[in-house]
C-alpha cells in the first residue's frame, strides 16, 4: 500500500472539514445565543445528518464492528432495539423540547432542565457537572477512537491522533460555535456512509458474496450466524427491552438534544428524524456486515488483534491506497462529529451552568471551549481505550442522571428542586451499580434500571405530596 496517496487523502480530507468549519463562521452572529443554538435557525436536512454523524460516532465504526466480529450476527439487536428507541423518544419529545425551550428562553440542557422552579441554580450546576464529566468522557472517547484508526493504518504514536483530533476540532467550534459544528457533521456524515457502503461492498465481493459469507462464519462457529444471543440468564426479553430503552437514552444526551433545540421550526422534527433514521440504520447495518465480513477475511484478530480496528484493517487489505483513505477518513469523520458537539455541550454547561457570571461574555464562552477541549484532551491521554466501554457508561450515566427529569420537564409537569437533584442523583448512583458493582449490563443494559430508579424517586415524591399533582 501506497501511504501517500492515503495521507493525501486524509489531509484532503480534513481540509474539507476545516473549509466547512471556516466558511461556516462567514454566516455567525457574534452573540452567545448564536455560538450554543445558531440562532435556532438549522435547516432539518443539516439537523438530521449532523444528528446522525453525531450520535454514531466512534462506536459506530470501531465499537460496533468489533462487536459483530466477536459475537456474530445477533449484534443486529443491538441496532434494532436502539433505533426503536430512539425513534420513539424523538417522536414523542423532541417537537415539544424544541416549543417549550423556545417559549422558556432555554439556551442549554441545564437551563431547560431547571427553568420555572424555586432553587433552580442548584439544579443547573448539578446537572452541568454532570454533563462536563461524562460527556467530556465520551468525548474523550471518540479521540481515542480516531487515534486508534490512525494508530493501525500509519504506524503513528498513539497520543500523535488523540491531540490532532482535539487540535482540529478546537480550530472551527472556536471559529464557528454550534453553527460550524453543525455544517461539518453534516459533511461528515455524508462520508460516513460513502466510505462505509464502499467498504461494505467491497468486503462481501472479497468474501465470495453474502451466501459464501455466511457460510464460511458458520463454519468458524455457529453461533456467528445465530440470531438468538447467547448466555443471556433472563431470556431475549429482557435483554432486547433493555437495548431500546438504552436507545431511548437519547432523552438525556445533551449533544443530541441540542440538535432538536436548534432546529428552525418545530414542525420540521418528524422529517428529520426520518431522513436521520434511513441513515443511521443504513451505517449501522453496513458496520455489522463489515464486522461479520472481517471475521472471515481477518481471523486472526480474534487471538492475536484488536477487533475494534477491524474496519482499519480490512481497509488497508482490500482498498487501493487512495480509498483507504477516504475509510480513514469516515473514522475520523466520525469521531470528530461527535466531539466536537459534546465539547461545544460541555463549554456551554461550564459557560452558561456552572459559571453563570460567564453567560453573556462571546468572548468567555468561545474560551470556555478551548478549556473543555484541554480538559478532553487530558482523559483522552490518560484514559481507558476500550471505546465500546467508554462510550455505553457515558451513555447510559447521562441517560440516567438527566433523561426521567428532561421528560417531565418537556411536559412541563410539577417538580421540586430537592427532588429533581434526588432523581438526578440516585439515577446514576443505579447505573453504577448495576454495572460496576452488581455487573449486570449483560444481562440488562444499565439505562433501563437508572432511568427507571430516576422515574421511581418523582413517582414516590408524587405519591406522599412532596410534590404537587
Amino acid at each position: 500500500m501506497n501511504n501517500l496517496f492515503v495521507v493525501a487523502t486524509f489531509i484532503g480530507f480534513l481540509g474539507l472539514i476545516l473549509g466547512v468549519g471556516v466558511y461556516s463562521s462567514a454566516f455567525k452572529r457574534n452573540t452567545t445565543d448564536d455560538y450554543i443554538l445558531a440562532s435556532r435557525d438549522v435547516n432539518p436536512w443539516l439537523t438530521a445528518l449532523s444528528a446522525m454523524s453525531t450520535g454514531q460516532s466512534g462506536l459506530l465504526f470501531m465499537g460496533q464492528v468489533g462487536f459483530a466480529y466477536k459475537i456474530g450476527i445477533s449484534a443486529i439487536w443491538l441496532v434494532i432495539g436502539w433505533a426503536i428507541g430512539d425513534y420513539i423518544a424523538w417522536l414523542l419529545f423532541f417537537k415539544r423540547l424544541r416549543q417549550v425551550s423556545e417559549e422558556t428562553n432555554s439556551y442549554t440542557v441545564s437551563e431547560f432542565l431547571a427553568q420555572g422552579i424555586k432553587g433552580k441554580r442548584w439544579i443547573s450546576l448539578l446537572s452541568g457537572v454532570i454533563i462536563v464529566a461524562f460527556l467530556g468522557a465520551y468525548a474523550a472517547s471518540q479521540l481515542v477512537a480516531g487515534s486508534k484508526a490512525l494508530s493501525a493504518v500509519f504506524g503513528w504514536n498513539y497520543y500523535l491522533g488523540i491531540i490532532l483530533g482535539a487540535v482540529i476540532v478546537s480550530i472551527y467550534c472556536f471559529s464557528g460555535g454550534v453553527r460550524a459544528e453543525i455544517w461539518t457533521d453534516a459533511v461528515q456524515g455524508v462520508v460516513m456512509i460513502c466510505s462505509l457502503l464502499l467498504l461494505l461492498v467491497v468486503a462481501i465481493v472479497n468474501c465470495g458474496g453474502v451466501g459464501a459469507l455466511w457460510s464460511q462464519l458458520g463454519n468458524i462457529d455457529a453461533k456467528l450466524v445465530s440470531f438468538s444471543p447467547t448466555n443471556l440468564p433472563l431470556g431475549f426479553i429482557p435483554f432486547f427491552i433493555g437495548w431500546i430503552v438504552a436507545g431511548f437514552g437519547v432523552v438525556g444526551q445533551p449533544h443530541l438534544l441540542m440538535r432538536a433545540m436548534s432546529i428552525d421550526s418545530p414542525n420540521n422534527i418528524n422529517r428529520a428524524l426520518n431522513i436521520k433514521t434511513v441513515c443511521g440504520l443504513t451505517n449501522s447495518f453496513s458496520a455489522i456486515f463489515i464486522g461479520l465480513a472481517a471475521r472471515v477475511l481477518l481471523p486472526n484478530l480474534i487471538t492475536s488483534g484488536d477487533p475494534e480496528l477491524a474496519l482499519p484493517y480490512l481497509a488497508e487489505q482490500l482498498l487501493p491506497s487512495v480509498f483507504v483513505g477516504v475509510m480513514l477518513a469516515g473514522v475520523f469523520a466520525a469521531t470528530m462529529s461527535t466531539a466536537d458537539s459534546q465539547i461545544l455541550c460541555c463549554s456551554a454547561a461550564l459557560t452558561q451552568d456552572v459559571f453563570p457570571n460567564f453567560a453573556k461574555s462571546y468572548r468567555l464562552v468561545r474560551l470556555g471551549t478551548l478549556a473543555v477541549t484541554a480538559i478532553v484532551l487530558s482523559i483522552a491521554l490518560v484514559g481507558d481505550n476500550n471505546v465500546f466501554l467508554l462510550v455505553t457508561f457515558s451513555w447510559s450515566a447521562l441517560a440516567s442522571g438527566l433523561g426521567p427529569l428532561l421528560i417531565l420537564r418537556v411536559w412541563q409537569l410539577p417538580v421540586t428542586t430537592p427532588v429533581a437533584l434526588i432523581m438526578m442523583n440516585v439515577g446514576i448512583i443505579t447505573a453504577i451499580l448495576w454495572s460496576f458493582i452488581f455487573k449486570l449490563s449483560s444481562i440488562v443494559y444499565e439505562v433501563l434500571p437508572g432511568m427507571i430508579a430516576g422515574s421511581l424517586v418523582y413517582l414516590t415524591a408524587r405519591y406522599i405530596n412532596l410534590v404537587k399533582k
